[in-house]
């Protein structure tokens, strides 16, 4: 089955939100699904390396987006988004985060057969 995962949100706000949906994605991959992931709004910010985790977080959320992109999962990221949103505006993307745009992501909608957001 092929699942996308659409990310919205800061990836240090204060909740585990962001956490959560890394860590549903990992299980999704061990049990053989097919994932991709898409990142816009403030999540941009967790496919830049100058994101770290806050001192006292004990989950390096960008380090976890690297391991899945390392398991082949399809990472985009909204380039209109780069500029606009997020702490680090601006900031380049790390090697395996493809820039993308709103036409990409509405073909990875028709795509998938289910779709979860974050």
């Amino acid at each position: 089955m092929k699942i996308l995962i659409i990310f919205n949100r800061q990836p240090y706000d204060t909740t585990d939100v962001t956490w959560n949906g890394l860590r549903l994605a990992g299980k999704l991959i061990e049990s053989g699904q097919e994932v991709k992931l898409f990142l816009m709004n403030d999540s941009v910010d967790m496919a830049r390396d100058i994101c770290k985790p806050p001192q006292g977080y004990d989950q390096d959320l960008s380090q976890m987006l690297k391991d899945l992109i390392t398991k082949g999962v399809p990472v985009k990221v909204c380039g209109t988004c780069m500029a606009r949103c997020g702490i680090y505006k601006n900031q380049p993307y790390f090697e395996g985060a493809q820039k993308a745009s709103m036409p990409e992501l509405a073909e990875w909608v028709v795509d998938c057969e289910k779709i979860l957001t974050f």
